[in-house]
């Protein structure tokens, strides 16, 4: 069965499955629903705990199949943690967690929890996945979206005793405490419980907040990338002067809105051409959040348009290689600057 995070504590109130299997990229969340479920657990009785890493494909799973097929009437209660970093347990780990998933099943002296990262699609349909899912709950931890970001800082305030002030001057307070955090959710988590180390229970004021928490943002190219889309001109400013600090390479920047640009053409053809806009975006293969912009933003965009910017990518794509261009900054950053805030003023308007 597949239960959302935000459902794990009432699910876990009401007894534990067999086996339990997390997967996703937020370490802080993942870690928090390891240690609800291994909780639990101990209170049932499950007071052993063995833990395996696989790494590689020549893993032994040998002792990791004994101990999950392991019964007993009188030895202790075990939980049995494996971690595969990479995703991809390889052949012989195939059918070993498709075993592993059979002998969970009226097996209460053992309690199975299997950790992954994000996966795919092609693996969230592999036979072992879908084993272990039947066999327990599967639970994706999904990342806190950045509109999400300030309701998750005053739910985790709140839990502290903690919060900002009502009306706009908290929201403000929120707003400017998820810009300093954003893409670095357990950053964020130390920074919540910095400030209750700080400050007593009760309403804490912009300027505390403001003079304690530091600038722990992370990005990444496909933030950026949404963030031009929907026009938040201001955030694109910020990501960009962050993931040149963090020293990412100008060239995979500019291949992440070189690469919105050319899809907004393919679209924008093939909606000339006649197609609807959602075969179109199925057709260029846009999917999730970027369909959404993508919807937003197409009826607004002209061929003409479209060309332009993408000799405007062009353009950049020299200046990043060292070439210069007339009317352009010769510095990459600048020049990425200026070709991302031209997609982003027209998604505003």
């Amino acid at each position: 069965m597949q239960l959302a995070l935000n459902q794990l504590e009432a699910h876990l109130g009401k007894g534990l499955k067999p086996l339990y299997l997390l997967h996703g990229d937020e370490p802080l969340l993942q870690q928090e629903a390891q240690d609800a479920i291994r909780a639990s657990a101990r209170e049932r009785g499950y007071s052993e705990r063995s833990s395996y890493t696989v790494q590689g494909a020549h893993f032994d799973w040998s002792a990791v199949l004994a101990a999950a097929g392991s019964l007993s009437l009188f030895a202790d209660r075990q939980i049995i943690e494996i971690r595969i970093p990479s995703g991809k347990p390889g052949k012989d780990g195939s059918v070993a967690l498709q075993q592993i998933a059979a002998s969970a099943q009226g097996n209460d002296s053992v309690l199975t929890l299997v950790s992954l990262p994000r996966v795919d699609k092609a693996t969230r349909s592999s036979a072992w996945f879908t084993a272990l899912e039947g066999a327990g709950v599967g639970i994706a931890i999904e990342p806190i979206a950045r509109e999400q970001l300030p309701g998750w800082i005053a739910t985790r305030l709140a839990a502290q005793g903690q919060r900002v002030a009502v009306g706009s001057e908290g929201q403000h307070t929120l707003q400017f405490f998820a810009d300093r955090v954003e893409g670095n959710l357990l950053a964020a988590h130390q920074e919540i419980q910095k400030l209750a180390l700080l400050y007593p229970a009760g309403e804490l004021s912009a300027e505390q907040v403001e003079s304690s928490v530091l600038n722990v943002a992370r990005y990444d190219v496909f933030q950026l990338s949404e963030a031009v889309l929907a026009g938040q001109a201001a955030r694109v400013q910020r990501m960009l002067d962050g993931l040149r600090a963090e020293g990412e390479a100008e060239v995979l920047v500019h291949w992440a809105l070189a690469e919105d640009i050319r899809q907004l053409a393919r679209v924008r053809a093939a909606m000339d051409a006649g197609r609807p806009l959602p075969l179109a975006l199925r057709e260029a293969r846009v999917w999730g959040k970027k369909e959404r912009l993508y919807e937003h933003l197409l009826p607004r965009l002209n061929a003409r348009r479209l060309a332009q910017l993408l000799m405007a990518a062009h353009r950049v794509d020299g200046i990043v290689k060292g070439l210069k261009a007339p009317g352009w900054p010769t510095e990459p950053w600048q020049a990425l600057a200026r070709l991302a805030q031209q997609l982003c003023q027209l998604a505003r308007h």
